[in-house]
């Protein structure tokens, strides 16, 4: 039903209610004569009078009473729905559709769904990680996260904090490898690389050359299509990899992965979030909206500082010079 219909029936069930035109249009914050126009069309719509008018009442003709007899139950379960639409934006409930990148993200968003969800235990999570890129409005996506370019155009984006890629080494592998320090010298090392499990490509090494970013195809020693298990791979020793520093950068602070090369460290890219309007978003996505920004935006959880650099560089050169 067009929302015209819908309002011009609503305006003749009320004038009929309040028995007068004037107290319906009253009632519905309209004029007069847009309440009368309204009904007048309705009548005409339909090809039937539906209402005796005369300058002190109205009355109902015969047409009439069957219409408002009719339509009084579709009316009240429209206003219901109405209400209930209404009463769910203002309501942390209910279904909540998140998107966010497939590789190295779950470990970030699952303390912050746990948080979420403790909170408001009437949130009902749909997440959908794909490291491809949907169609926002297709897809139904309340909020979104990735890394890097935004999903579709008409979404407001935000960074939640830069990613850095890293090129490191577990301590074993140095001891027996020996640590570089040159680019040159990634030629004798064993590397891994990352394939993009939608598209099959081999992703380059991202590196800062003389202040600008440089992508650099490596020989792999290893190669795989999952994140996690490239992360593995360096624990164990097997290679030396570049890795994202979401997923390194503990590691690299328990001293299980040494940072290589960090004059070439690059971060081109961070992790943003994407969602729709605030003026029409329902408070469930407006509330996780704002813990997000609470526990992410420029956190240092997943970022090596200005200072912790400098620490790991200094070392580098120290074990380099050691060699």
């Amino acid at each position: 039903m067009p929302i015209k219909d819908f309002k011009a029936i609503s305006t003749f069930a009320k004038a009929v209610e309040l028995g007068s035109i004037r107290q319906a249009a009253l009632a519905q914050g309209v004029t007069p004569q847009a309440a009368s126009q309204a009904i007048a069309q309705l009548e005409q719509h339909l090809g039937v009078r539906l209402l005796h008018r005369t300058t002190r009442s109205l009355a109902l003709t015969e047409e009439g009473q069957r219409f408002l007899e009719n339509t009084q139950p579709a009316l009240a379960a429209l206003e219901r729905a109405l209400a209930q639409a209404r009463e769910s934006k203002d309501e942390i409930a209910g279904p909540l559709r998140i998107v966010g990148p497939k590789s190295s993200f779950a470990a970030i968003l699952m303390p912050l769904l746990d948080e979420f969800c403790r909170e408001h235990p009437g949130i009902q999570p749909d997440v959908q990680l794909d490291d491809g890129i949907g169609n926002w409005v297709l897809d139904r996506v309340d909020v979104g996260f990735r890394i890097g370019a935004s999903p579709s155009e008409g979404v407001i984006g935000r960074q939640l904090f830069p990613i850095q890629m890293i090129v490191c080494a577990a301590p074993g592998y140095l001891k027996a490898h020996g640590m570089p320090s040159t680019l040159e010298e990634l030629t004798t090392h064993r590397c891994s690389v990352f394939r993009h499990p939608d598209t099959g490509k081999v992703a380059p090494w991202y590196l800062t050359v003389d202040g600008k970013l440089e992508h650099r195809q490596m020989s792999p020693s290893f190669a795989t299509n999952n994140a996690e298990l490239e992360v593995q791979a360096v624990l164990a020793g097997q290679v030396m990899g570049q890795l994202a520093s979401v997923s390194a950068a503990s590691h690299i602070r328990e001293g299980r992965l040494v940072p290589v090369l960090l004059q070439h460290m690059s971060a081109h890219i961070g992790l943003h979030v994407y969602y729709g309007s605030r003026a029409a978003q329902p408070k469930r996505v407006r509330a996780l909206l704002d813990l997000a920004f609470a526990r992410l935006l420029n956190c240092n959880e997943y970022v090596l500082t200005d200072k912790e650099l400098a620490q790991f560089s200094s070392r580098s050169e120290r074990l380099s010079r050691a060699r």
